[in-house]
């Protein structure tokens, strides 16, 4: 048995998982999170706020000690869309190594995918395959589709904090912002259902924040509650009204919601209504909430690592390759210009 440390660090929030692993048995030790919105503003300016950085990594103080105090042997930590984004990336890595004394990762979209679909799909092996997983985090959305594997992945920057940053300024929103927002979000799903099926899997899992939450509220709790959430079915036309009910409400009403974690008030009109999106773009009637994501899959992964098709990896790599080309013409057309007016 080997007990392990997970963190997840995302655009709006970073979470510890230990747990104890011997084989296919996994136990819980701990399991932490705070809402630190280390995403605030990236969209806008590719590069962290000081402030949220701090924020981020006084949380990281408190994990580091809840670590040092439970016997862990393996410790990964893994930041995802916020930081792939940020130009000044090195000044928050550089304070997560110094406190933890391990290298932090800065994860492609690809193993974010494919971390995500161990961890949620790890209890359903061999029920309800193909299986798709959706991942809406702050900053990009995740969808990966595969039975025992990944089999094909995308990620796109349509994350809960991005789309209130970029459209959703208000609670309530205007009419226009939602239909703006909408179009948005409707095109970085069709994007990524030129790479994912999105519309062959038997069942569509919903992951993360947004979409436990939106169970909560399909499941009326008083409360918020992961054990009766986890692997709940949530019906499409509960989703559309959760959605629709959201973008009328105050942030004062939705504050008052006894579910709602105070760090996703001002977020979850805009994931809600992400995921309202992808049950229409797939054609799914329902989905399974799971509680297990990308921080279980991490913590999976540091027993043995998810396997990844090739061709997933392959498709990542020209990616990149075309986003460094796209960043060198834009430098290039800054230079050009500035020459022009000199």
């Amino acid at each position: 048995m080997s007990r392990v440390a997970a963190i997840d660090c995302g655009t709006n929030s970073i979470r510890l998982l230990i747990a104890d692993i011997d084989g296919d048995n996994f136990r819980e030790v701990v399991r932490e999170m705070e809402i630190v919105r280390l995403g605030q503003g990236v969209d806008k300016h590719k590069a962290f706020d000081p402030e949220a950085i701090e924020r981020t990594l006084a949380a990281t103080r408190k994990f580091a000690e809840i670590i040092a105090s439970k016997g862990v042997e393996k410790i990964r930590f893994c930041a995802t869309s916020a930081t792939r984004d940020a130009r000044n990336r090195d000044l928050f890595i550089d304070g997560v190594r110094e406190i933890l004394g391990i290298e932090p990762e800065v994860i492609p979209g690809t193993e974010e995918a494919a971390l995500s679909f161990m961890g949620a799909t790890k209890e359903l092996k061999g029920i309800g395959g193909p299986f798709l997983v959706v991942d809406i985090g702050g900053g990009s959305t995740e969808f990966v589709f595969g039975n025992e594997n990944v089999e094909s992945a995308k990620s796109v920057n349509i994350g809960c904090v991005r789309m209130s940053e970029r459209h959703l300024k208000k609670q309530p929103p205007e009419a226009r912002s939602v239909a703006a927002a909408i179009e948005d979000i409707d095109a970085a799903i069709a994007d990524a259902a030129r790479t994912v099926p999105i519309k062959k899997a038997t069942t569509l899992i919903a992951v993360a924040g947004t979409a436990t939450t939106v169970a909560a509220a399909a499941l009326d709790l008083k409360e918020y509650d992961r054990y009766s959430i986890h692997l709940s079915r949530i019906p499409a036309d509960k989703v559309f009204g959760i959605a629709q009910q959201l973008s009328l409400m105050s942030r004062e009403e939705i504050a008052a919601l006894g579910y709602m974690h105070p760090g996703r008030v001002d977020v979850i009109t805009s994931g809600a209504l992400v995921l309202s999106r992808v049950m229409i773009a797939t054609g799914a009637t329902e989905f399974v909430a799971s509680e297990s994501d990308i921080l279980d899959g991490i913590a999976w992964g540091l027993m043995a690592p998810p396997v990844i098709a090739p061709e997933v990896i392959e498709e990542e790599i020209a990616e990149i390759v075309e986003d460094i080309d796209d960043g060198a013409d834009d430098v290039l057309d800054e230079m050009t210009q500035e020459l022009d007016e000199e």
